[in-house]
């Protein structure tokens, strides 16, 4: 299995991309600054670093330093300043790729899938192929979606929605937990976002609340994919 170490400092980033990369089959490591990140590292030894710039007692800048000495694991660097200087300052140092705050946690895992791809390191974990569930196909390279032979026109924010909800079959989220997947960690909507993509997602599909093909709603709790036809 891929081993990523994410450093940050932000208790409820750390959570919720190492919940999201987590649910796409990778072993994560976390580590709360720069210090405890580079012990992780020496025992750990990840196959990609996703690393915060601003931290207390070392910062990213001199982690990533520190990490280039020792190692040339892919490093993607997380930082709230998206400023010029310090993507150069980041690349220069050795980071691999350079992510500003905010960003959607798809993006993130859409780069370290490129980047594990690009280095040579192992990306058994990423979920990259062709889903099908019940009649509905969804293919991710083509951003493609078929229901029972027919092609469904679907807007980005909705093939994401399914994707992430697709390849989860049998799993609950909770309206919080799919817009931290979905929509990225800080975004500024509610969950009501959510609600309204589902409705549409589900006319769109021809699927229905009350008595649901794919997408169920769990009272109290959020959504899920039905695993099976028939499945409770």
């Amino acid at each position: 299995m891929t081993r990523l170490l994410l450093i940050d400092d932000e208790p409820n980033l750390r959570h919720t991309l190492s919940y999201a990369l987590r649910q796409e089959g990778y072993e994560v490591l976390t580590a709360q600054d720069g210090e405890e990140g580079l012990e992780l590292f020496r025992s750990g030894s990840p196959d990609l670093v996703i690393l915060d710039v601003m931290m207390p007692k070392q910062d990213g800048f001199e982690v990533c330093r520190r990490l280039r000495k020792e190692s040339d694991v892919p490093v993607v660097m997380l930082t709230a300043r998206d400023t010029e200087l310090d993507r150069i300052v980041g690349l220069e140092i050795g980071a691999d790729d350079y992510l500003a705050k905010p960003f959607s946690v798809r993006e993130l895992i859409a780069r370290v899938r490129a980047l594990l791809r690009r280095t040579g390191r192992r990306i058994e974990g990423a979920t990259t192929g062709v889903v099908e569930r019940d009649g509905l196909v969804l293919d991710p390279t083509r951003h493609r979606v078929t229901r029972d032979g027919t092609e469904i026109a679907l807007k980005p924010k909705e093939f994401e929605l399914l994707a992430f909800l697709i390849t989860r079959a049998g799993q609950v989220f909770t309206r919080d937990q799919i817009l931290a997947a979905v929509w990225g960690f800080d975004y500024a909507g509610d969950s009501r976002t959510v609600d309204t993509h589902v409705k549409t997602l589900r006319e769109r599909l021809g699927d229905h609340a009350a008595r649901p093909r794919w997408i169920e709603t769990i009272r109290g709790v959020g959504y899920r994919f039905r695993e099976a036809p028939g499945s409770a």
